[in-house]
């Protein structure tokens, strides 16, 4: 059926069109009748309304990345649009699929220096799939609908929509058309490709799997376990693959590269196969490159194919659907026991634990150990940046996808809140904890009113050592103890922070106290801030120092 309808509720029916149910947004001048659309269509479309326009972009990302659906942020134009931006980068670096859509100066006034214009196409250009800017109405729904497919399809990415306000306004016919279907990445490698690929792996004797973020996309999993297991090869996994392969599998040896556990980074570098799948060879991972995996031939099974080569020669290259290829390979490579290697292996787990002093004082990583136990691994964890993130990463077990979300691409602190009410939102079967540093959770904190006011039951765990842990530990370690503007102890009572805004919080200062503190956020009905007053010398091990291989790491005396 036919319609004539203003373009703010064109825009809204295509919204619906794709599913969505939930968008995190600010109003303003240039989005008034977006809003008042929103309005009209209240009891279809949940509108959150955050504090800051960067907390509705990481809250879209949160839901994305915990949904496997598209976040959807809205802000006004100028410095509403401009808030958008970390989020929207955030999300870029990370390949999470989001559409940011943002209000404009009514086409009249563009190129004017008009009140509140800015060129958010130009600004975000570098940090989007795509971006477009709508001047005429009955373009509307046609630039929406390809923003959705542009998000999904190949390798995700946020995407962004620039409405002029008097478009929003304008009245045209509108006709509903279902959501289209993405098309399935084809594999794009060759028959020959795989059987060269099939014959390595055949004949190496110390194979060892990375697993990057691109598996959680490509819902393969599954595909890599079975892989995996028939080859008999340990595997490691990229900050942004935790969960891809189960952290509680005898083949899982943990985190690779710069904070790698010494077992992964000895394993790296003594292997004669290296195979590589969704992951992009980033600087954490590889850091001194001409020493990464000196002795390995490399396979590479990535959906993009401008990331093969970019950061390290690779000898085998497959390209396109992930869940194909890995079904593929694991029809063509024969069983394999690796029987010296996985004892090497072993030994190398069994020398080599992820180790913390256990002296009655209050630690990160017991408290992490704490919410695992306490959760049963099940809860989802979002992190903002530095140290804490780190010791969330090591001492969590995440034996599902989607578990673990953080910003890993664009480190970006102040991300967490945001995100883990947009993870509790998105799934709130659910438990979601944020773990977050002192000076990440200060950057964002004023989301704790949004999380009041929709009851959302996130528990924020903040590791308060008083200052910027991670940059204060390099300059520990890299700078001889000059700590240049890392000191944060501003007298800040996180605990009466929390209860100003409408929320829980609790002091832990002692070991014995976290249990019951965590038990108790557990079932608590809305945020809950626990501060943990942690030593502003813990340090996170093991750590790779700039330039060195990742085999040459400083570790924990033992």
């Amino acid at each position: 059926m036919i319609m004539k309808l203003t373009g703010a509720e064109i825009l809204i029916e295509c919204l619906k069109e794709q599913g969505v149910d939930t968008i995190f947004g600010f109003p303003g001048g240039s989005v008034l009748n977006i809003y008042d659309a929103l309005y009209k269509y209240r009891d279809e479309i949940r509108h959150i309304l955050t504090s800051h326009e960067q907390g509705a972009s990481h809250a879209a990302d949160g839901y994305a990345r915990a949904t496997g659906r598209i976040g959807v942020c809205l802000a006004t134009s100028g410095p509403g649009a401009t808030n958008l931006v970390t989020g929207i980068a955030t999300a870029y670096m990370d390949s999470i699929p989001m559409v940011a859509i943002t209000g404009q100066v009514p086409t009249s006034l563009l190129g004017k220096d008009s009140f509140q214009e800015v060129d958010i196409i130009g600004i975000t250009l570098p940090i989007t799939k795509h971006n477009f800017i709508v001047k005429d109405v009955k373009q509307l729904a046609k630039t929406v609908r390809a923003a959705f497919k542009i998000a999904r399809e190949g390798r995700q990415g946020p995407v962004l929509i620039d409405i002029c306000k008097d478009v929003t306004a304008a009245v045209t016919e509108y006709k509903y058309v279902p959501a289209s279907k993405i098309d399935e990445v084809p594999v794009a490698a060759t028959e020959e490709d795989m059987l060269k690929a099939a014959e390595v792996i055949n004949q190496c004797s110390r194979p060892i799997i990375l697993a990057g973020g691109g598996v959680i996309p490509a819902d393969a999993s599954a595909e890599l376990v079975e892989f995996a297991t028939k080859i008999n090869t340990p595997v490691t996994t990229t900050l942004m693959g935790l969960g891809v392969f189960p952290g509680s599998h005898p083949l899982f040896t943990g985190l690779v590269g710069m904070h790698g556990t010494k077992t992964t980074n000895l394993a790296v570098s003594a292997s004669d196969l290296f195979i590589a799948v969704g992951a992009r060879f980033s600087d954490r991972v590889i850091s001194n490159v001409k020493k990464f995996a000196p002795d390995a031939k490399i396979i590479h099974i990535d959906i993009d194919p401008a990331e093969v080569g970019k950061n390290i020669n690779v000898q085998y290259p497959l390209i396109g659907n992930l869940k194909k290829i890995l079904k593929a390979l694991t029809d063509k490579v024969n069983p394999k026991e690796n029987i010296e290697w996985i004892k090497q292996i072993d030994e190398w787990k069994q020398n080599y634990p992820l180790i913390y002093t256990d002296d009655h004082i209050l630690r990160p990583q017991f408290i992490m150990e704490k919410i695992c136990e306490l959760t049963n691994g099940q809860a989802i964890i979002t992190t903002e940046v530095g140290q804490h993130q780190i010791w969330a990463a090591q001492f969590y077990k995440y034996n599902e996808p989607r578990a673990f979300i953080s910003s890993g691409g664009l480190g970006t602190m102040g991300f967490g809140l945001g995100a883990s009410m947009g993870a509790q939102i998105g799934r709130p079967d659910k438990k979601v904890f944020n773990i977050a540093g002192d000076g990440s959770f200060r950057m964002n904190c004023n989301e704790l009113a949004t999380a009041v006011e929709y009851k959302l039951p996130i528990v924020i765990v903040i590791m308060n050592n008083r200052v910027l842990g991670m940059v204060r530990q390099w300059q520990s370690l890299f700078y001889d103890e000059r700590y240049s503007q890392t000191c944060l102890d501003r007298c800040t009572d996180f605990v009466k922070l929390a209860e100003a805004y409408g929320a829980a919080g609790v002091n832990v200062t002692r070991p014995e106290e976290v249990e019951d503190a965590i038990k108790s956020a557990l079932i608590a009905n809305g945020p809950v801030v626990i501060n943990c007053e942690i030593d502003k010398d813990e340090k996170v091990y093991p750590i790779v120092p700039p330039g060195a291989p990742i085999n040459e790491l400083i570790d924990v005396d033992r």
